[in-house]
């Protein structure tokens, strides 16, 4: 990825904090919060949103606008497209399977992809489905090929490909086209294939798309009216703010509206959108075993060390520890005009989920400190 601006803008962003105690103290207020979010917006961010849930119910805020023309404030009930936070919804699905004996995650992408993961030395015989959750696959990342830069994260090419449509087989074989970062289980490294392939091995495994599974196991049965796997259409439902992106290698000069973009290029790698409160309820409910037995749960929670001991991430979940030493569990998720953070404790019962309508600037930390640790 080429730069600060291209880098945060597609279904990337693994969190830079990032493994121990459990519970964070609650306040009924969350002025730190507040506080942190207007700061954030006072150094640059366009608008957040933002909803907290704890022992005090369910808090709502925003700060900055939804709108640069109009001035049109951001609203606490926007969509928004959570980039690789759709890594979680698919890393349950492919769980759930196992606990139904569908398929093992030790398992070969091979067994599911004959073919697919070839080329430069990559082989999909030797990739477990495990692998490709927890990235110690060593698959190569489609997104840092210097073409797909060029034709979707620059603002030529943006403008050029808004509405392209990438197919789950077109996105592998661009990663292909390149060597492996290592011999799988040998490393980490985050890579926005490995979720692409997951999704083509769901579909695989039950003959519907990773979307229809997603909308069936999870999104039903939680209520999560406010979700969506779109697919190829660009548009977000109301209510939503615009979304703004640098679409450049540095942070500087011209800012567009990139609201309207076909997610295909993210795929099961990045490609839904939700709003803060069904987030919030989707990783309560994950981390309190309402989706996966006790089994796949603590599978999900084992975790490959990723910034030295005090993060890791695990199956589609990341876990890290704040300076107050509390622990949480989630994902973030970068996609053009959108940052996004959910952040919960272990046991479920605290949330925070917000969003930046802009993909270049923010510091996720502060808001995510000052909710969990600040009294």
């Amino acid at each position: 990825m080429a730069a600060t601006a291209v880098a945060a803008a597609l279904a990337l962003a693994v969190p830079a904090v990032a493994a121990v105690p459990t519970a964070a103290p609650g306040r009924g207020d969350h002025a730190a919060t507040r506080k942190a979010l207007d700061a954030n917006v006072k150094d640059g961010v366009v608008g957040i949103a933002a909803q907290a849930k704890d022992e005090h119910g369910v808090w709502k805020a925003t700060s900055g606008v939804g709108d640069l023309k109009t001035g049109e404030p951001r609203s606490a009930r926007d969509h928004f497209r959570v980039g690789s936070i759709t890594k979680t919804f698919v890393s349950t699905v492919l769980l759930q399977l196992e606990a139904e004996g569908g398929l093992s995650l030790d398992d070969r992408v091979e067994k599911w992809l004959p073919g697919v993961v070839r080329g430069k030395g990559h082989d999909g015989r030797e990739v477990t489905l495990r692998q490709l959750l927890n990235h110690t696959s060593g698959i190569a990342e489609y997104t840092s090929d210097d073409r797909f830069v060029k034709d979707v994260f620059l603002a030529e090419g943006f403008f050029k490909n808004r509405y392209r449509t990438w197919t789950p087989r077109e996105l592998v074989g661009i990663a292909m086209k390149h060597k492996p970062d290592f011999a799988p289980g040998t490393d980490w490294s985050y890579s926005n294939t490995n979720y692409v392939l997951a999704g083509m091995v769901i579909e695989k495994a039950t003959g519907h798309s990773y979307g229809h599974e997603i909308r069936a196991r999870v999104i039903k049965p939680l209520g999560l009216t406010d979700t969506e796997v779109p697919g190829t259409d660009p548009t977000l439902p109301k209510p939503h703010s615009r979304a703004y992106s640098k679409l450049a290698e540095t942070t500087d000069g011209k800012t567009y509206d990139v609201t309207r973009f076909n997610p295909s290029a993210a795929g099961a790698a990045g490609g839904m959108i939700s709003d803060a409160d069904d987030l919030n309820r989707f990783y309560s409910a994950l981390l309190r075993g309402k989706l996966l037995p006790r089994k796949q749960l603590a599978e999900m929670k084992n975790v490959i060390p990723v910034d030295g001991e005090n993060g890791g991430y695990g199956l589609g979940l990341i876990t890290y520890e704040l300076s107050c030493g509390v622990q949480l569990w989630g994902h973030s998720g970068g996609i053009h005009g959108s940052l996004s953070e959910t952040a919960t404790t272990a046991d479920g019962r605290h949330t925070l989920t917000f969003n930046f309508n802009g993909d270049w600037t923010g510091d996720s930390l502060s808001i995510v400190e000052a909710e969990f640790c600040e009294k």
